[in-house]
């Protein structure tokens, strides 16, 4: 497996595998990976020639400095597990190699998609998001980029962002990879203690419980009651909850047979803020 730092060397790179006639596929990782992680990487390396994976913690894309500050950074573990899978390259830039000295974002409008859940309450989030995605596609320029379901928003904005750019570039949703009981993987989840971990299963099993109660209950009584759930939990805070249309992500008001919704939800365990999504199936 090949390292690279330098966005020149990973482009020749990249320019000659594009030569001898390789398809690119591509997974951007901020690190600490994991099973789901490596998911998108299998998938990557099943369907194209090459595979490439970044590894860059994005730090335009935080809104809380101690929250960048304790990212985990596990580079040597991330190759090992990698390599362990026959990646082909990964691509482990300095900050100033993607930013120089102006490490900001520039502003992006992806019809209102940035405005739903994560955006009322990461400001700026998005615009970051966007920021990194648009840097490492214009080095890497994937034929396919693969991404977790896990963050859904983030999956519907990128795809927004290459129809609007005209980027051509598939992008493909992989499933939410789960621990067995049921907490959707995650690198933050090796900040949880001990403590919380018992307890974050609680997320998923309440997201499952409450799309049972499609066709007794609607989009109103489904909320409050999922919210009475987390009120009651000593060790959970829930700061949102909402049932959305799957292709605006706006707020449902009332199930429409015709359209796809999810439920989303995020979750402060202790200091750690978890997030997670279920399909709602209301027909």
């Amino acid at each position: 497996m090949k390292i690279f730092k330098s966005k020149s060397d990973l482009k020749s790179y990249i320019s000659q595998k594009k030569q001898e006639g390789n398809s690119i596929g591509f997974v951007p990782t901020m690190g600490a990976l994991h099973k789901g992680h490596l998911s998108l990487v299998k998938r990557a390396i099943q369907k194209n020639d090459i595979t490439i994976v970044s590894i860059f913690v994005n730090p335009t894309q935080f809104d809380k400095k101690e929250d960048l500050d304790n990212y985990p950074k596990t580079f040597e573990k991330d190759a090992e597990l990698l390599e362990s899978v026959n990646c082909d390259a990964v691509f482990v830039p300095a900050v100033s190699e993607i930013y120089g000295d102006n490490v900001n974002s520039e502003p992006f409008d992806f019809d209102g998609l940035e405005h739903q859940m994560e955006g009322k309450f990461r400001d700026g989030h998005f615009d970051g998001v966007g920021t990194i995605v648009k840097a490492l596609f214009e080095i890497v320029e994937p034929n396919v980029a693969y991404f977790g379901k896990k963050d859904f928003q983030q999956l519907q904005i990128i795809k927004k962002m290459v129809e609007k750019l005209n980027l051509p570039i598939k992008i493909k949703g992989m499933p939410i990879f789960r621990e067995k009981d049921g907490l959707a993987m995650s690198s933050r989840n090796t900040r949880l203690t001990p403590e919380h971990r018992e307890a974050v299963p609680f997320i998923h099993k309440t997201l499952k419980k409450a799309r049972k109660k499609i066709g007794t209950k609607n989009v109103t009584e489904i909320t409050k009651w999922v919210e009475n759930q987390f009120k009651k939990h000593q060790l959970l805070e829930l700061e949102y909850f909402i049932i959305a249309e799957e292709k605006t992500l706006q707020t449902a008001e009332n199930f429409d047979a015709t359209k796809r919704y999810r439920a989303f939800i995020a979750v402060f365990a202790g200091e750690i803020r978890l997030i997670d999504n279920v399909r709602f199936k209301n027909n």
